[in-house]
């Protein structure tokens, strides 16, 4: 058997830096297929790829950049699954792919299929976040183990590396649901246990605070290393805009864990600003090769049979003269259409929001961050200040103030209405998750009807992470 080096480093690749190739539990189908020593590890001897020891002891900066740059990296590569997976399960899309049907049969339980622990193409929902996760983790060891930089800076980077972090755990986190996840990865070979879904959420948050108290004593100039045009161009190149990040994330996490005041108290450290551009926030940046193309990227009206289309569900709850749906949608002078077990599927409209393959992606903009005060406040029994957010979004989007009830119920209906539309097929599932936090991911809210699909709460644990403990329980 062919000794894997868990220690190597990929090289920088179109700019994007030194990405950490180690072990995860994802190959543990491996080691039981086979009898040889699975960890025994031969000696880096690729010059090319640098050994984890070399920045693992005093790295340079030039190698301490270069795995923050691989980071930035590693925390796109969930984009394209997970919008198009968690956009399906919520119908907020459909994928439509006519050379495998399983894009279709398996992703949206068509004929009674179910989310199991072999499902086609769910995967990187799960394991490209931990990729991202260790890429951090990596970071942080480097930083903490190296003379290069200031206390200040180190301070910088640990808090962006951790604030990273806690992002792609909550993306394991939400596609898991009640499975848990782990949060212990740090000695590959002995990772810790699954924790349930609020342990988790709440040791996530305890990632989010310790970056923010690193951040917080960074000072608040700039960025101590070079980042990408997703954060320099949109205003996140000093620790306090990164800061400001690290607490948006920390208010979508508040959120999911219902706690009303948590988040309301995150956004007054973030980018929140209610009268400010809604689309500002920090990207995702692509480019041409050696780069990669921005994967959510379709020509408009191109002759294909794959392509990413609107839910007509989504076209047909639309109120008349929404700037959103002109801003996002377009309609194609011919529909794509696919037949997939004897059900066909058609989608007249398809993304126009990506008008080159190269556009960045944001990940995470001041609109959302408007919907979490309007949500958070209407939870707390803030009519006031709830109804000033919705109708900031209402009044942007050219359909004017909300007129109806302003009971808690009446609110957090328009608030889901509004986020279905100002956060559609952002790259998190956030129709899928939000149904799911009300209780409402059934029929009467998630319309199968044209698909005969099944609705999945949550996505199984991997067969890989199954046969790791199975793996565990023998050695």
């Amino acid at each position: 058997m062919k000794k894997i080096n868990r220690h190597n480093v990929l090289p920088p690749s179109g700019g994007r830096g030194l990405k950490v190739l180690l072990y995860i539990p994802i190959f543990a189908g491996l080691m039981l297929m086979n009898s040889c020593n699975f960890f025994t590890l031969e000696a880096p001897n690729d010059p090319n790829n640098p050994s984890l020891g070399s920045v693992g002891e005093n790295a340079s900066r030039v190698q301490v950049q270069n795995l923050v740059t691989g980071l930035e990296s590693r925390h796109r590569d969930y984009v394209f699954t997970v919008t198009m997976l968690f956009g399906s399960l919520g119908r907020e899309i459909w994928y439509l792919n006519a050379s495998d049907p399983r894009w279709q049969t398996d992703w949206l339980g068509m004929n009674g299929r179910q989310a199991t622990a072999t499902m086609f193409g769910y995967g990187a929902t799960y394991t490209n976040p931990y990729f991202a996760i260790r890429q951090a983790q990596t970071v942080i060891d480097a930083v903490s183990n190296t003379n290069a930089f200031t206390a200040q800076e180190k301070s910088a980077i640990s808090g962006f590396a951790k604030t990273i972090m806690a992002y792609q755990f909550m993306i394991a986190a939400i596609g898991q649901h009640e499975n848990g996840i782990r949060i212990d990865v740090k000695d590959v070979q002995n990772p810790g246990p699954f924790l349930p879904l609020p342990e988790a959420m709440t040791q996530i948050k305890r990632i989010l605070d310790e970056a923010n108290t690193e951040l917080g004593s960074a000072g608040t100039g700039n960025f101590p290393l070079r980042l990408t045009s997703g954060f320099t161009a949109n205003g996140f190149n000093t620790v306090a805009a990164i800061r400001q990040m690290n607490r948006a994330i920390a208010a979508r996490l508040a959120v999911y864990r219902q706690d009303w005041q948590g988040a309301v108290d995150a956004l007054g450290g973030s980018f929140y600003n209610l009268t400010g551009n809604l689309d500002a926030g920090p990207a995702h940046t692509y480019g041409a090769p050696p780069d990669t193309f921005n994967p959510l990227f379709f020509v408009l009206n191109a002759n294909v049979t794959t392509m990413m289309v609107v839910h007509p569900s989504v076209l047909r709850d639309t109120i008349a003269g929404d700037a959103r749906v002109r801003a996002k949608f377009f309609r194609r002078n011919a529909a794509v259409s696919v037949t997939s077990d004897g059900t066909p599927l058609a989608g007249l409209y398809q993304d126009r929001r990506y008008p080159l393959n190269t556009s960045e992606v944001k990940f995470f903009r001041n609109e959302e961050l408007v919907l979490i005060a309007a949500e958070a406040n209407a939870q707390l029994g803030n009519t006031a200040a709830a109804v000033a957010a919705i109708n900031r979004i209402r009044t942007a989007a050219g359909i004017g103030n909300y007129t109806g009830a302003t009971t808690r119920d009446a609110l957090i209906n328009e608030i889901l209405f509004q986020r279905r539309f100002s956060l559609w097929a952002e790259p998190w599932g956030h129709r899928w998750v939000d149904l799911r936090r009300y209780g409402r991911l059934n029929a009467q809210n998630v319309d199968v009807t044209l698909d005969r699909g099944t609705i999945f709460p949550q996505m199984a644990r991997p067969q890989a992470e199954i046969n790791w403990d199975e793996y565990v329980k023998t050695r």
